[in-house]
């Protein structure tokens, strides 16, 4: 993957370690800033920056209006960070224009596999082959080899199991899965992902296994190590 830059937006420095330690290994350019005004100062100074992580109880210029000063001037995707998770913060954040919201504490695995996520959203990063745990999708052949060999999938099959591999490590409610992979203009039940799932995880075989049910909620696709 080419050298993608992250902005990270953090007063504490051991955060700031971690997720670059995390991103870095990915393959990602990391930037730091410890303060708002610091981090609206280096996303002008360095026009390449593809996606901020961005705190938000900062000094000097807190996450809030870092996020609208950069909004005034930019839709560069931005995922918020917090320590108090309350539903209000986050309602906050998706008015301000904010992609993601995360609380704190959590898990750095998550944190870059929605980074990835939203990045191939944006097109920063090219979506047409990704490749889990051995298995391969090619979505503009539109195939999937498991550990090299070819399965067959319905469409819908297929779109489902890129979006699983899209999403890897991320807990998936049945509402989310109808919304991206049947579309809003869907007006069966949920139930149909259910039957879905099934279908997908016989076909896969022992792979079938990394989708993972999450009682009373939905689904995650977690390859085992």
């Amino acid at each position: 993957m080419e050298q993608l830059k992250i902005l990270v937006v953090d007063d504490e420095s051991r955060m700031r370690k971690l997720v670059k330690d995390f991103f870095s290994v990915k393959g990602f350019t990391v930037v730091e800033a410890s303060n708002g005004e610091e981090a609206v100062d280096v996303f002008f100074e360095q026009k390449d920056i593809v996606l901020i992580i961005l705190d938000v109880m900062m000094p000097k210029m807190d996450g809030w209006e870092t996020l609208k000063t950069i909004r005034k001037y930019s839709q560069v995707p931005i995922i918020m960070l917090t320590a108090r998770g309350e539903e209000r913060d986050e309602l906050q954040g998706f008015d301000l224009g904010v992609d993601e919201y995360i609380s704190k504490p959590f898990s750095p695995k998550i944190l870059v596999a929605r980074v990835e996520a939203i990045l191939r959203r944006s097109n920063s990063v090219p979506a047409d082959e990704m490749e889990i745990g051995g298995i391969c999708i090619d979505k503009a052949a539109h195939q999937v080899s498991i550990d090299g060999k070819n399965i067959e999938l319905s469409f819908k099959e297929f779109e489902l199991l890129a979006y699983f591999l899209e999403n890897q490590g991320i807990a998936l409610s049945r509402e989310k899965i109808l919304n991206n992979v049947w579309n809003y203009d869907y007006f069966g039940d949920a139930r149909t992902i259910d039957t879905h799932v099934k279908k997908l995880r016989s076909k896969m075989g022992e792979k079938g296994d990394y989708i993972k049910t999450i009682w009373g909620m939905g689904y995650k696709f977690e390859v085992s190590q």
